[in-house]
Parts: structure tokens; sequence; C-alpha cells
């Protein structure tokens, strides 16, 4: 394992250690899995920024990410129907930019309006990645509609099953998070291989 894999592991778990007193009061309204699913992602950032500042490239097996890719799906899965507590409710907002503007109003904790912010679009950029990574053929319908169902099916599913609220503010955060992803995926190539 190369020394620059190493430190920059390393130096994920630090600023892991150094995030805990800032994401401890969110673990309450979360699942579990939501602490390793921001350690995997603080690991994944360092070890990328790493190998982009070194200039090296790390070989990925392709069924290594077809696994990472199912991982992320079912992690994903339980965040967004498995939260603590009885939270049932079958809410849903169909005027864009409402709840995004409430957030943003400072009327919740700034935590918590950063966290539901952050988080609709920073969890579907892996979503965006390995979309355009593993389609071949990539026409702008696929990348534009293969996301957009998916996560509208997840919207309505969360509000029949009473386990999130139907909101078009989530619709739009999670399509820019899939955007940011395509955005990302030349960079990201400078530091990864598939194989």
């Amino acid at each position: 394992m190369s020394r620059t894999i190493v430190r920059s592991a390393a130096a994920a778990q630090l600023f892991f250690l150094l995030s805990l007193p800032f994401i401890g009061n969110l673990i309450k309204y979360l699942h579990p899995l939501a602490l390793i699913v921001v350690w995997a992602s603080i690991t994944s950032f360092t070890i990328t920024a790493g190998l982009l500042i070194r200039g090296k490239k790390l070989p990925l097996n392709k069924y290594l990410v077809l696994l990472g890719f199912a991982l992320y799906s079912a992690s994903l899965l339980v965040l967004l129907f498995f939260r603590p507590g009885d939270n049932a409710n079958a809410n849903y907002n169909l005027d864009p930019f409402s709840t995004i503007e409430f957030y943003l109003a400072g009327r919740v904790d700034f935590l918590v309006a950063f966290y539901n912010l952050a988080a609709n679009v920073l969890l579907f950029v892996p979503f965006g990645l390995f979309l355009l990574a593993l389609l071949k053929n990539r026409s702008f319908f696929k990348l534009l509609a293969i996301p957009f169902a998916a996560i509208s099916a997840i919207e309505i599913a969360q509000f029949l099953s009473r386990r999130g609220s139907l909101d078009i503010d989530d619709l739009i955060l999670n399509m820019s998070g899939v955007f940011l992803g395509y955005a990302l995926l030349p960079l990201l190539k400078r530091a990864y291989r598939i194989k």
C-alpha cells in the first residue's frame, strides 16, 4: 500500500474524530449507519485528495466498484427509510424551494439545517459518479431520466410508507447531487483507474 494512501487514511481518521462533536448531536435523529456513512465519506474524500495532490492513480477492480455501488444503495435506503424513533408522517411539499428557504431562513438550528441541505445533495453524488462510470450508452435522456425516476420513486415510497415526506425540494437537491457527481467524475478518473 502506498504511503500516500496510508497518510491520507490516517489524516481522514483525524478529521473524522475532530468532526464527532459536530455530528454527535445529529446522530440522535438519524440511523446509526449515518455515522459509518460520514466516516466512509471523509475517508474517501481524503484519500482521493491525497492521490490528486500527489499525482498518483489507484487501480480499482470493476467488481469492487459494483460492490461499492450496491453497499452505497443499501445504506442510502436504510438512511432514508429506517430512522430512529416514531417519526411516521405523510407530509408533502410541492412548492419548489420552500423547504430550502425554510432552512436558509434560520428557523431551525444551523447544524440541522446544514445537515438536511448538504445531505440531500451529497448523499446523491455517488449515484451520479456510479451511473456515469457504469453506463455504456450515456445519452442525455438516460442521465436525466434514470436518477429522476429513482429519486421520484424514493420520495413517493417515503410518503406512502409514512417514513418521510414527499418534497419537491428533496428532488431538486438530490438531482443537484447527481449532477455534481457527473461533474466530479473526470477529476476522480485522475485518481482512480477501474480495471
